[in-house]
């Protein structure tokens, strides 16, 4: 078979890898050491699959063997019958994991992020949820240990936020965050609200993978930098110093903007990343658009006009809409405690990766 040809080649690369890290003389070479290292675990769960597959079809060829010499045992043949059921769905499960496993990655999945939030309708309540979505994810990758960063921020007059940009690193960010692109919605009574009625306001979330320089060349002539005094908390340079940076794309007309670096030389790298995400994603949405036209037609367009998750306040009640799943412990997850919703999103879209495999 071909994935057995497939898997052995994998062992037989694995254990490859092995050898080569096993001898010091690569200690000489510590940017090969790291790559190697890192491949020779990504590698971990598919070689840990096959192992556990071939383990289980011995099993399972040793089951059925038991059970044609049971003859006129009946015990024997209850017992044997049972061991097969119960290794034939085992291996069933190692099967589909290892399919899984074995198709194309997302290359993006290891990158860096840019996550954007914005407030949408809803006036002053949508920029105060805004802010609480911008803490939230603030907050879950401190959790997760990664760094955050906020590389710009424009607030509103009621205490919330209009946009925020964050920078995320770490590793497995963009894998863990790339679904939380959408349209995200409360419920919930204001605190002007005098006769108790609910209202329903809205941000918007946008996830991006930061785009390394040689990914994307843009040219210097195709860029307007201005440079002007930063806003808001910082120090003593605030409003005295022209750090803050603005980055306009002049072909297509995206403006990107840092502030919160002290530095004008940090902005401008912070700024710059924006905008290679920015880009790269326009370009990648316009590879696609024929074919997230057919998929719209199939199930949805899915990309981040559509509403994907509730925030329901009295109820105390998160629902993500596309799984769908619901919990009521609606401050917890604002205050960063995601998983409980992140991991089942994740599963029901690599199912869904799976089934168009198949």
């Amino acid at each position: 078979m071909i994935v057995d040809d497939k898997l052995l080649a994998l062992e037989a690369k694995h254990e490859g890898m092995a050898a080569e890290l096993a001898d010091p003389s690569i200690m000489s070479d510590m940017k090969r050491y790291q790559a190697l290292s890192k491949a020779y675990s990504d590698m971990g769960p598919i070689i840990e699959a096959s192992q556990r597959r071939r383990k289980l079809a011995t099993g399972l060829a040793q089951a059925r063997a038991m059970l044609a010499e049971a003859g006129a045992d009946a015990e024997m043949r209850e017992l044997a019958k049972e061991e097969v059921g119960s290794l034939e769905e085992q291996l069933a499960e190692i099967e589909a994991r290892i399919t899984f496993l074995l198709l194309p990655k997302d290359p993006n999945d290891e990158k860096n992020v840019i996550l954007e939030v914005r407030a949408g309708t809803g006036g002053d309540e949508a920029s105060l949820f805004a802010a609480e979505l911008l803490r939230m994810y603030l907050r879950y990758s401190e959790q997760r240990g990664w760094k955050a960063s906020v590389v710009s921020q424009s607030e509103s007059g009621a205490g919330g936020i209009k946009e925020a940009i964050v920078s995320i690193e770490g590793r497995g960010a963009f894998s863990r965050l790339k679904h939380e692109s959408g349209i995200h919605r409360v419920q919930r009574v204001p605190e002007t609200e005098a006769s108790g009625r609910i209202h329903t306001s809205a941000a918007s979330v946008a996830v991006l993978p930061e785009v390394e320089e040689v990914e994307i060349d843009i040219p210097e002539k195709d860029l307007r930098i201005d440079t002007f005094c930063s806003s808001g908390a910082g120090g003593q340079s605030v409003n005295t110093t022209y750090s803050a940076v603005r980055i306009v794309h002049i072909p297509t007309g995206v403006t990107v903007q840092s502030q919160d670096e002290r530095s004008q030389q940090k902005n401008r790298i912070s700024a710059m990343k924006v905008l290679r995400a920015r880009l790269m994603e326009a370009a990648v949405r316009e590879q696609h658009d024929s074919i997230a036209a057919d998929r719209k037609a199939m199930v949805g367009s899915g990309d981040r006009s559509e509403k994907i998750r509730t925030y329901n306040f009295p109820q105390s009640r998160v629902t993500d809409h596309r799984v769908p799943i619901t919990v009521h412990r609606i401050h917890e997850v604002l205050n960063g405690d995601l998983d409980e919703i992140v991991a089942p999103v994740i599963a029901h879209f690599e199912a869904e990766r799976l089934r168009d495999a198949s």
